[in-house]
């Protein structure tokens, strides 16, 4: 009976389960409407996530140069929508 209970144990720990992906972001990020503009000299980097299951709105996330702080920009603002705009233009021309 012991045999038996280890062979089904043995079995299960080697079953392979795959279920949902899960997120690497998780939820929203943005906890507001961000701010409107930040002073392009002072952007390192930037990341725009499109809106997915996690979280249903557009999120701009700006990483500044010196103290290498995350804040979030709003994608309403002008400032944002050009930002957009001037980077799709530039990756078309490279394509």
């Amino acid at each position: 009976m012991r045999s038996a209970a280890f062979i089904l144990l043995a079995c299960l720990l080697s079953v392979d389960v795959k279920g949902m992906a899960i997120s690497p972001r998780g939820r929203c990020q943005c906890t507001d409407a961000g701010v409107n503009f930040i002073r392009p000299k002072e952007i390192e980097k930037i990341e725009v996530y499109s809106p997915s299951s996690s979280c249903e709105r557009m999120e701009i996330i700006v990483t500044v140069k010196e103290s290498a702080e995350q804040r979030c920009l709003n994608p309403e603002s002008k400032f944002a929508q050009n930002f957009i705009k001037n980077a799709q233009k530039k990756n078309r021309r490279l394509e």
